[in-house]
């Protein structure tokens, strides 16, 4: 029988924006159903907003959580992580060492020597482990992907991505604002803000587009808003395999703009450019012929971009969608494992969580060095 999964969350309870991201993820396609949480640190706002949601089970802590489901006859299949940064190690080893999957929002902890304890949970776990990165979970994110593994660009020489913001432009985290005052608290943000929450997003991009990784890094980080520890603010000058150059610009001071993610991407034969807030648009553009304009839905479209998508050409698909394609990726590997099968690993997993920190670590060395390059 092909039962809906069951599935638990950990944070992301009220005046939290990424836990009803993540619910409406995870149930969008019916696969599973989020049953039970431990949605806030306060006891009060756990029980209220389990009872908003309707959950079954509601914690007061994710130690009970973990331990309490591990033993239910019916217990959850797999856990969300949807807390702060410095949350992902004990929430997720909780878990894990109880033998539940999980799939943790990113970055995947708030230092590099935390994702690398996470990533021992689940090499002795032997658990499945997924992350977040939303990006790679839109249609033709996906045909990009196709369209440079087939040599359609030929040899890759330059590419270039960005992703600005500007919600972070004056000193909300002094106002009060809840998700503002985690992201600048180097406590529980760790050792980076703009990098760490939105740059992993830009540098996650465009290696699973590439297929190449990140070597090196020159960066420049910057606080432009008096008082803060992290930084709002992040150029780079990029080094990957293959001889490929690049750059990276992340920042949440750049006014004007909403959520501008961006990649470009030339090879000898043809290049591509991708923007993140008309995502059913792939342009191409091959040398000495007219720019091609791809759309979500076209039958001209490979099966990674068909498989991603829900609805006919000309219906927007959009962040959300993207979200739950990952999901539906993940959730079909529990079915697997549980089934005795192979994982197929369709999404964004421990490695590249661990290649994210990596990339964030050396982003800020290089800027406290006086932006020399340092290898990822």
């Amino acid at each position: 029988m092909h039962r809906q999964l069951r599935a638990g969350i950990v944070g992301g309870g009220q005046g939290a924006f990424i836990g009803a991201v993540h619910r409406i993820a995870a149930e969008m396609d019916g696969e599973a159903r989020i049953v039970a949480g431990a949605l806030s640190s306060d006891p009060a706002k756990a029980r209220e907003s389990a009872e908003a949601w309707g959950l079954q089970r509601s914690y007061a802590s994710f130690e009970d959580m973990a331990r309490e489901e591990a033993a239910r006859d019916g217990g959850i299949d797999y856990v969300i992580v949807a807390t702060p940064n410095h949350l992902h190690l004990p929430v997720a080893a909780a878990f894990l060492k109880a033998d539940i999957p999980v799939i943790c929002d990113k970055p995947l902890a708030a230092t590099l020597e935390q994702a690398e304890a996470i990533a021992g949970a689940v090499r002795e776990s032997g658990c499945l482990f997924g992350l977040t990165q939303t990006y790679t979970g839109y249609p033709l994110v996906r045909e990009a992907r196709e369209l440079v593994a087939s040599g359609r660009l030929g040899k890759l020489r330059k590419v270039q991505v960005e992703y600005n913001q500007d919600w972070l432009k004056d000193a909300i985290e002094n106002e009060g604002h809840k998700q503002a005052s985690w992201r600048m608290d180097p406590e529980r943000a760790g050792i980076s803000c703009c990098v760490g929450d939105i740059g992993t997003h830009a540098q996650n991009l465009l290696e699973f587009v590439s297929g190449l990784e990140i070597e090196s890094v020159c960066a420049e980080l910057t606080s432009f808003v008096d008082g803060r520890a992290l930084d709002d603010d992040a150029s780079m000058l990029l080094r990957l395999g293959e001889g490929v150059r690049g750059t990276l610009v992340s920042s949440q001071i750049a006014c004007g703009e909403e959520n501008s993610l961006s990649l470009r991407i030339w090879g000898t034969e043809a290049g591509i450019e991708w923007h993140q807030q008309e995502p059913n648009t792939l342009i191409v553009k091959p040398a000495g012929r007219p720019w091609e304009r791809w759309r979500t839905g076209g039958g001209y479209t490979g099966e990674a971009s068909r498989s991603a998508t829900r609805t006919p050409g000309g219906h927007p698909e959009g962040y959300l969608e993207a979200f739950a394609n990952i999901y539906r990726d993940f959730t079909a590997d529990v079915r697997r494992v549980a089934a005795g099968d192979e994982p197929k690993r369709d999404y964004p997993g421990i490695e590249e969580g661990l290649r994210s920190m990596r990339f964030v670590a050396a982003a800020v060395e290089s800027s406290n060095q006086g932006a020399v390059w340092v290898d990822v």
